[in-house]
């Protein structure tokens, strides 16, 4: 038997706790979104999106998207997800099993339009393209509404508002399309609390010049390092726990460098992305393990010969549902290095 209304508080406990591997049967929450609510209207990336009804057949385009949408309770009003990453979590796994998959990649717009959607929600506007699943424009000559994250849309947003902020806003704004407002403010509730609690790092770290700095190695591919950039989610993450990221001049999400500008930033220490489950070569935290001792240069880095490495489930450093529970990790990975007071 499927427990929607308690599947939600289950993972957001557990995302909250850094390090929790399993949260305790959580008590009762809200109620369950309900599909007669009153009339909507939201803006997603400079779109206004109006709804007479909440949605009852929408289509997640990712696993980011999805992930969202269980977290808020709606398997029921789900027609179909696609592009599977990695593996769903244990606290989503039965919701998931509901729910159509209408491609295990990226979508095209056959597969789309064969599921009949009524709303189709994306985490990224680059799923939106006419030789994907169809612009926006193309569906909304289909009369068929879509919805982007605000974090994918960064010129279209108020200035000044983090990448945690946006995410938590595309929580409230799908809360208010499916009238699931009550259980979508939770949930941004429990993790501003844990974005506030993993803050609480930063007040013991050292200020200025002697601001730890870090590296984000997210996947090795040809031997060539992909790290974080300025523009992904780990630069925010560093900000709040008091670190800098040693990449923060490249304005790119996860740029390719070599190991010689990683060399050159010389980092304090090095968060390492595990994507085993993705299973491409480089991957597994492991192997970059390996490919970091074995370097001839970076071997001989203060932060490898010490073993300041943290690693971090891969997925948790892009924007999800998930991310709190990374930046937990970090916080806590930075107290057991030493570098909080």
């Amino acid at each position: 038997m499927r427990h929607p209304a308690r599947l939600g508080i289950a993972l957001t406990l557990a995302l909250a706790t850094a390090g929790c591997s399993a949260a305790a049967d959580p008590a009762p929450t809200a109620t369950a979104p309900t599909a007669t609510a009153p009339a909507a209207s939201v803006t997603s990336c400079g779109r206004q999106v109006t709804f007479a009804t909440p949605p009852t057949r929408a289509v997640a385009l990712d696993q980011t998207s999805t992930e969202t949408l269980l977290e808020l309770g709606l398997e029921d009003r789900l027609a179909g997800t696609a592009n599977l990453k990695t593996k769903i979590p244990a606290a989503y796994q039965a919701a998931y099993a509901t729910v159509p998959v209408i491609a295990p990649k990226i979508a095209t717009g056959e597969q789309l339009r064969a599921a009949a959607p009524d709303f189709v929600v994306a985490g990224s506007t680059d799923l939106f393209t006419k030789d994907r699943a169809g612009t926006r424009e193309e569906l909304d000559a289909l009369k068929v509404p879509t919805f982007v994250s605000a974090v994918d849309c960064p010129r279209r947003n108020p200035p000044g508002r983090t990448p945690f902020e946006l995410l938590f806003s595309d929580y409230e704004n799908l809360g208010r399309v499916f009238g699931a407002e009550e259980r979508a403010g939770r949930l941004a509730a429990d993790q501003r609390a844990a974005v506030a609690k993993a803050g609480e790092t930063a007040s013991r770290v050292p200020r200025g010049a002697d601001r730890p700095t870090v590296v984000y190695l997210y996947s090795v591919f040809n031997g060539m390092p992909y790290v974080a950039g300025k523009a992904g989610l780990p630069s925010e993450m560093s900000r709040i726990v008091g670190a800098k990221n040693a990449f923060d001049d490249v304005d790119e999400d996860w740029p390719e460098v070599t190991w010689e500008e990683v060399a050159e930033r010389d980092p304090d220490f090095i968060v390492i992305g595990d994507l085993s489950e993705r299973g491409r070569p480089g991957d597994s935290a492991a192997e970059k393990r390996a490919e970091l001792g074995r370097h001839p240069v970076i071997s001989q880095l203060a932060a490898v010969r010490n073993h300041r490495i943290l690693e971090v489930p891969g997925i948790e450093l892009d924007p999800s549902v998930r991310s709190v529970h990374a930046l937990g990790l970090l916080a806590q990975g930075m107290k057991d290095l030493g570098y909080a007071r």
